[in-house]
C-alpha cells in the first residue's frame, strides 16, 4: 500500500485520525465553537451572505468555510460531527494538491507525489491543523492551487491566469487579503522559478488578468453582502479587515524572531532528520527549480509574517506544504532517512508522560487529567510510535510519529476529565431549556461558545457591568445568566456551578435573586 498508493494512504490515515479524534473530543472552545455557532447561525436565519456571531454582524472572517459546513448540512443536516469533518476533508484536499504540485515540479521523479503526500501528512502541525475546524487548511488548499496555476502560466496562457486569480478569491473568501502574503512572492518571482519560460515583461499583463478575475469574483459575494451588511459592515470588511489590518501590522506584538524560533516546531519531526540535512548540504537548490520555488515561498512568507503583530503559529500552516516538498526532494537519494532527534524529542514525551502518571503533575492539570494512570497508556502508545517510526524511518515514518501523537493525545484527552470540561453541552443544555425565558452571558466578553451546541435561535445578552445586570433582570424576570464565578457580578447565589475550561461557571436563575435586584428602579 505504501508503494502503491502512498498519495491515498496519506490521505486515508488523516482522515481516519482525526476522525477519531472528532469521536473523542469536543470542539475546543472558543475558536471551534465560535466557528460552529457562525454556520450554525448562518443555517437557522437562512442568510448566506452576510455571517452573524451571537445573531450580530461579523466580520472577522469571510465566508466560506461556513458555506462548506452548510453545504454538507444540506446532505446530512445539522450535525457537529458533519460539520467537524471539513477541516480534515479540506487536508486530504491539500495532500492531493501537494502531490500534484510535486509531480508538476519534478515530472522525472515518478516517486515525488508519495513522497510528498506522506511528508506533508507527517508534519505534526499540519496533522493537528487538519483536525480542526479553523481556516489555515482551507487557506493552504488556495494557496497549493495558486502554485499549481502559476506553474502552467505562459505567454498568452490566460486560462492558467484566470486560474490563478480564481486561487487568490478563494483564498480572499477563505481568510482575506493575507492569501497575497502567501501567494504573490512566488507570482512577483514567477520567471525564477518558473518552467514554461515566461519572462519578465509578460507578468505585469498576466498578474493583471489574475487580480482582475479575483476581484470580480469576491464582488460576487462582497457587493451583495455589503448592501445587505449596512454600513457598520461595510467599514469593518472594507477597512478594519483589510487595510485596517495591513496599516497596523508593523506594531509587534511579538519579537520578529518569533517565527525563526519556532521552525523546529512547524518542521516537526521531518526537518529533524540529520539525513535530510546532509542531502540539503549536497543538493545544488540553484539548479532545482521546485526547491527555489519553495525558498521565495517560505522565505517571503518568514518575513511578511515577522514583520506583522500577531503572530500565531498557524499563521505558517499554508508554508508546510513547502516544507514537505522539500522534504520529499531531498528525500528522492536517501528514501529511508533516520529520525533519531524526534524519536529521542517523544521518548523524553514518554518519560515525562510517565511522571505525570505517578502524580507528578501540579494540581490544576492533576484535576484536568484524572486518572492520571492515562499518561502511563500514552507513554507506551509513544514508545510503541518510536518503535515503529524506527522501523519504517523516512516519509512513513514521519506519518506515523504525527498522526500516532495526534491520536494518542486525543485518546487521553477522550479518557480523561479534560473532555468533559471543555465539552460546551453541559451549560448550553442549561441555556436551552431556559431559551423561552431570556438568556444572558454575564461578566466577560460572550464569544457564541454555546450558541451551537444549544441551537440558540436568538441572542444571548451580554451583561458586562453590574448595571446592564439589574436592567435586564428587570426585563427578564425568569431569565437564566451563565458566567464565570470569579468575572460574573450577580449578587445571589448560583443554582449550580460547572467546571468549563478549568474554570468554575455559575449558572443563576433571576427568579432567584432578591427583589432589589429584580426591580432595581
Amino acid at each position: 500500500m505504501i508503494r502503491r498508493h502512498p498519495v491515498a494512504l496519506a490521505m486515508g490515515c488523516l482522515l481516519l485520525t482525526a476522525a477519531l479524534g472528532l469521536l473523542l473530543r469536543p470542539p475546543v472552545p472558543i475558536d471551534e465553537t465560535r466557528y460552529l455557532a457562525v454556520a450554525w447561525e448562518m443555517h437557522s436565519t437562512g442568510n448566506w451572505l452576510v455571517p452573524s456571531k451571537n445573531f450580530a454582524l461579523y466580520s472577522d472572517k469571510p465566508p466560506l468555510l461556513f458555506w462548506a459546513i452548510n453545504l454538507v448540512w444540506l446532505a446530512t443536516g445539522v450535525s457537529g460531527f458533519a460539520a467537524r469533518l471539513v477541516g480534515p476533508a479540506f487536508a486530504c484536499l491539500a495532500i492531493w494538491l501537494v502531490a500534484r504540485l510535486a509531480h508538476r515540479l519534478w515530472p522525472g521523479d515518478r516517486d515525488a507525489t508519495g513522497r510528498a503526500a506522506m511528508a506533508l501528512a507527517g508534519l505534526a502541525v499540519f496533522a493537528l491543523s487538519g483536525s480542526l475546524t479553523m481556516f489555515d487548511v482551507p487557506l493552504t488548499v488556495a494557496v497549493l492551487a495558486g502554485l499549481i496555476a502559476l506553474d502552467a502560466a505562459r505567454p498568452g496562457g490566460w486560462q492558467t491566469w484566470a486560474g490563478f486569480g480564481a486561487a487568490i478569491a478563494l483564498g480572499v473568501l477563505t481568510k482575506g487579503p493575507v492569501i497575497l502574503f502567501h501567494l504573490l512572492p512566488a507570482a512577483l518571482l514567477l520567471p525564477l522559478w518558473s518552467g514554461t519560460g515566461i519572462r519578465w515583461r509578460e507578468l505585469p499583463a498576466g498578474l493583471g488578468f489574475a487580480i482582475a478575475v479575483a476581484l470580480g469574483l469576491v464582488a460576487l459575494w462582497l457587493v451583495p453582502a455589503a448592501v445587505l451588511g449596512g454600513p457598520a459592515w461595510r467599514e469593518a470588511v472594507l477597512w478594519h479587515q483589510s487595510a485596517g489590518r495591513l496599516a497596523g501590522s508593523f506594531a509587534h506584538a511579538r519579537a520578529w524572531w518569533w517565527y525563526l524560533a519556532l521552525l523546529p516546531v512547524l518542521g516537526f519531526p521531518l526537518l529533524w532528520s540529520p539525513g535530510l540535512w546532509r542531502e540539503g548540504w549536497r543538493t545544488p537548490w540553484r539548479q532545482d527549480r521546485g526547491l527555489r520555488l519553495c525558498l521565495i515561498w517560505t522565505g517571503a512568507a518568514l518575513v511578511l509574517f515577522s514583520l506583522t503583530s500577531g503572530k500565531q503559529l498557524h499563521y505558517l500552516v499554508p508554508e508546510l506544504p513547502a516544507l514537505a516538498l522539500i522534504a520529499a526532494r531531498l528525500g528522492r537519494n536517501v528514501p529511508g532517512f533516520a529520525l533519531q532527534p524526534a524519536i529521542i524529542a517523544v521518548g523524553l514525551a514518554g518519560l515525562a508522560a510517565v511522571a505525570a502518571g505517578f502524580g507528578a503533575l501540579p494540581l490544576r492539570l492533576r484535576t484536568l487529567f484524572d486518572p492520571a494512570s492515562t499518561f502511563l497508556a500514552w507513554a507506551l502508545l509513544a514508545a510503541a510510535l518510536c518503535w515503529m517510526a524506527m522501523r519504517w524511518r523516512g516519509g512513513a515514518g514521519a506519518m506515523t510519529l504525527s498522526l500516532g501523537l495526534l491520536l494518542a493525545t486525543n485518546l487521553l484527552i477522550g479518557t480523561t476529565r479534560t473532555a468533559r470540561v471543555y465539552d460546551a453541552g453541559p451549560i448550553a443544555a442549561r441555556l436551552a431549556a431556559h431559551r423561552a425565558d431570556g438568556l444572558a452571558f454575564a461578566g466577560a466578553p460572550y464569544h457564541a461558545e454555546f450558541n451551537f451546541a444549544a441551537r440558540l435561535t436568538e441572542p444571548v445578552a451580554e451583561l458586562l457591568d453590574p448595571a446592564a445586570l439589574r436592567s435586564w433582570a428587570a426585563r427578564h424576570p425568569q431569565g437564566l445568566i451563565a458566567g464565570r464565578t470569579d468575572l460574573a457580578t450577580p449578587s445571589w447565589p448560583p443554582r449550580e456551578t460547572i467546571l468549563f475550561r478549568n474554570r468554575d461557571y455559575g449558572i443563576w436563575s433571576v427568579a432567584d435573586a432578591p427583589p432589589a435586584e429584580r426591580n432595581p428602579g
